[in-house]
């Protein structure tokens, strides 16, 4: 299996080859989107190498950081084509995904055993913080034009606030978790790659996911007509979860090798970065196009943010986790998708 991953990266490069040959844009998409899933398996390995040296709470930013930058490249390619509802659908879908899916499924497949309860809850409060924060933008949104000048206008104060919450929330948990790895007196394995060799190649496989991630997010339009379904429906959970893929497949691989306590980290740390820091971030960089993107979420993607939030804090908060926890946000997520699928496209 690892031999037949390796040599999968090679559908990397074969993506942009097929992209500047002008392969037709539907086949594009699944092509794009297979071609991302070894390259999550690498940042997957890298990461676990990385943390051999930082510990499983850096291991875990680390990956959600690297991981997410096709997710605010794919964001800004969508503000630049006029597609401010396919931002707001895949950065509210992200955020969803990594709490339910990619949470859920790495508890089902990984072992028993315990998780960091307070770093975890630590963060799932910052983004329940950021959803109230969403409020501001996003009520007013829900009468009339939900992207007026008046909203995008609204939303500074609000990314400016998440963005210094943060930048605050990252200091304190990389020395928090910098201090427990220390404590915890733990000796990188000798297989272990050396930390500069794993974070240049999560800097490599990001670069690459970036490339495939901007052929899949112009073939969206294509795509979602083929499959008959709501643009809304295709950002939220398609493009949510491809391009999310090196995250998810990551946590999962490393959850299936027990290490549950890291999955859990890449999840959450993954679901808050983007709450916290992608989406305030994508707003305000928004500025320099013609038409800003005012952060206002409808009812459907903020319940779906509060309830996935409290949902994962009530099953974390005894700090150990089950398979049956797993089964139990993977089911939650099933009913997001439905209720994803219902919802259909944002009406004025």
């Amino acid at each position: 299996m690892r031999r037949l991953l390796w040599a999968s990266l090679v559908l990397a490069p074969l993506t942009v080859v097929a992209d500047q040959l002008g392969a037709g844009k539907t086949g594009l998409f699944i092509l794009a989107a297979v071609a991302l899933i070894p390259l999550a398996w690498l940042i997957g390995e890298a990461t676990d190498h990385a943390a051999e040296h930082t510990g499983p709470g850096i291991g875990g930013f680390l990956n959600a950081s690297f991981g997410n930058g096709p997710e605010i490249i794919i964001a800004l390619l969508a503000i630049s084509s006029g597609l401010p509802n396919v931002v707001r659908g895949s950065l509210a879908g992200s955020v969803v995904s990594n709490l339910l899916l990619v949470l859920g499924l790495s508890l089902f497949v990984g072992r028993i055993g315990k998780v960091d309860r307070f770093s975890l809850l630590i963060q799932l409060g910052a983004v329940l913080f950021a959803t109230a924060l969403f409020l501001v933008p996003s009520v007013p949104g829900w009468h009339g034009d939900p992207d007026r000048h008046s909203l995008a206008v609204a939303t500074i104060p609000v990314a400016v606030v998440l963005l210094a919450v943060y930048l605050a929330l990252t200091l304190w948990s990389l020395r928090r978790h910098k201090r427990l790895h220390i404590e915890s007196g733990h000796v990188a394995h000798e297989s272990a790659w050396s930390l500069s060799v794993a974070l240049a190649v999560l800097a490599c496989a990001t670069l690459a996911t970036a490339f495939v991630s901007e052929i899949m997010v112009h073939s969206i339009d294509a795509f979602a007509d083929a499959v008959g379904a709501s643009e809304f429906f295709v950002a939220a959970v398609v493009v949510a979860v491809v391009g999310n893929a090196a995250e998810h497949g990551g946590a999962i691989v490393l959850a299936h090798r027990g290490k549950t306590m890291l999955a859990s980290e890449i999840a959450v740390s993954s679901a808050a970065q983007v709450a916290v820091f992608v989406t305030p971030l994508v707003a305000l960089v928004s500025f320099a196009f013609a038409d800003p993107l005012p952060l206002a979420f409808r009812p459907i993607e903020i319940a779906a943010l509060a309830g996935s939030t409290l949902l994962v804090a009530l099953l974390v908060e005894r700090g150990r986790t089950g398979r049956s926890g797993g089964a139990i946000l993977v089911a939650g997520y099933a009913l997001v998708i439905a209720a994803f699928l219902l919802a259909g496209d944002r009406t004025q």
